[in-house]
């Protein structure tokens, strides 16, 4: 998976990465937008979402052919969830509500096949290969799939170092929105708890050798030293620009707040 790999070494080498989780709207024009926009990799949500599989495969099997990363979101962390993810293409998976390396260690079974692990491939996720020797999956698909654990409960901040420090795990990860509820200061990017359990993970991250993804605003999270960023969600993102456009057509100042998306 050649996508796969250069975002892992762009990643890595600490070079700004951007790029966008797609949760509300997904066709394959949105794949033009994303590359012309100079992004580097896209994130389709089928955990906040109501894409169907067959959207889905079509869009990792055009990144595919493009060269550009799309990863996948799954709704659940279960055996048959993340080999299914597999088998539409992806080249990569967010993991939402991740609180255990066991539950990592599923993730690994369901990423590799025997014996390194226990999937079966199938689907589009076949395409990445030239042939179907397990070593073929090994050094084509499985060394390069990139694994983003999101931490989003307390549960997960008390394993951070088993789950950042996995073998499957490529950068830690974090998902705001859900993170900041479960502390019980929801939504307020400025209150010290939530900075405080932020700042957690990315130590966790930087004693584990490995760069932290963030969501968020992007020139914003850039200031502050993030390399791996997650600028929004196009729809938001969307509604912001063409509120700035009206507010500005009216006189007004701009600024239009980017709210509404799920992390």
């Amino acid at each position: 998976m050649q996508p796969a790999k250069q975002l892992k070494e762009k990643v890595n080498s600490g070079e700004l990465t951007t790029g966008v989780l797609v949760i509300d709207h997904l066709w394959p024009g949105l794949m033009d937008h994303v590359i012309r926009a100079e992004m580097d990799y896209l994130i389709v949500c089928m955990e906040h979402s109501c894409h169907n599989p067959e959207r889905v495969a079509e869009m990792c099997a055009l990144g595919r052919r493009c060269g550009f990363p799309v990863l996948v979101r799954p709704p659940q962390l279960d055996f048959s969830t993340i080999s299914r993810t597999m088998d539409l293409g992806a080249c990569g998976m967010l993991l939402p509500t991740v609180e255990s390396a066991e539950q990592l260690d599923v993730v690994r079974d369901a990423t590799r096949v025997p014996p390194r692990g226990r999937r079966r491939p199938g689907g589009m996720g076949n395409r990445w290969i030239k042939d179907m020797a397990a070593a073929d999956w090994q050094h084509e698909v499985e060394q390069d799939i990139i694994i983003l654990p999101q931490i989003e409960s307390r549960q997960g901040m008390e394993h951070l170092d088993a789950i950042v420090g996995h073998e499957i795990t490529t950068c830690a990860a974090i998902g705001p929105y859900d993170l900041s509820h479960d502390l019980g200061v929801g939504a307020q990017w400025d209150n010290q708890i939530y900075l405080d359990a932020r700042a957690e993970i990315q130590a966790a991250a930087q004693r584990a050798g490995k760069i932290m993804w963030m969501i968020g605003d992007g020139p914003t999270l850039a200031a502050e030293g993030f390399t791996f960023l997650c600028v929004g969600e196009p729809s938001v993102l969307l509604e912001s620009a063409l509120t700035d456009v009206v507010q500005q057509t009216r006189g007004g100042t701009g600024a239009g707040s980017l709210r509404g998306y799920n992390a």
